[in-house]
């Protein structure tokens, strides 16, 4: 039996946030510094909630101190950390190190710079809406369920919530601001999920402002 989701979110639900964050990423954090995959997570945290870091680091404590035995391994109801390529023996420590970046970080007010997104964790993290568009409409099927990339946002507009298109619009508009170039937003695209090209003629940041445009009149 599996933890229910309630309980998940209270035990840990920010640490598994913490540990997402390192998914493809180094977890080379030490003592003195911490891991671009940490920097991630505190700088998207501290615009987004930063209340969920007090929160991250006693949770990362408690399952540090208190890690999943016999018993709970046998009844499936604990959470496995994802494997980062750290013997188990060591996670506990790590685990310790990253509260402690985490504490200092509040108590410091040691903020990452901002930055544009810098992981493929942030990326998603920062603009959820974006990739749900991008990852959902716009994969390599596109060419089998609709004729063009007009017809995808039209079928997107449709069938979304209006708020959550207002949401969307305003993160386009919070993508377009970020000091990217054409290669950044190729990037972009791909880290948030889209599997095709821009329409021709436009660029992929052309193409990402007349998105916005368009949803907007929607």
């Amino acid at each position: 039996m599996s933890v229910k989701p309630l309980e998940h979110d209270r035990r840990y639900g920010e640490l598994d946030q913490v540990m997402r964050a390192y998914l493809g990423q180094p977890a080379d954090d030490t003592p003195e510094r911490r891991s671009h995959a940490l920097d991630a997570y505190l700088r998207h945290a501290w615009h987004a909630r930063p209340a969920a870091i007090a929160e991250a680091e006693r949770q990362l404590r408690e399952y540090s101190r208190n890690p999943p035995g016999r018993i709970r391994h046998g009844l499936g109801e604990f959470y496995a950390i994802p494997d980062i390529g750290m013997p188990q023996s060591e996670i506990g420590g790590w685990l310790m190190v990253l509260a402690d970046h985490l504490k200092r970080s509040i108590e410091a007010g040691d903020v990452p710079e901002p930055s544009s997104p810098q992981t493929h964790w942030e990326w998603r993290a920062r603009f959820p809406e974006t990739a749900q568009l991008l990852g959902g409409w716009f994969s390599q099927d596109i060419v089998d369920e609709f004729p063009g990339h007009d017809a995808a946002v039209d079928d997107y507009a449709a069938t979304t919530h209006p708020q959550l298109v207002a949401r969307l619009v305003g993160k386009l508009n919070e993508l377009l601001a970020l000091p990217l170039d054409e290669g950044d937003y190729a990037l972009a695209a791909a880290e948030l999920g889209m599997e095709v090209g821009p329409p021709e003629p436009f660029s992929y940041g052309a193409w990402f402002q007349s998105l916005a445009t368009t949803l907007s009149a929607h």
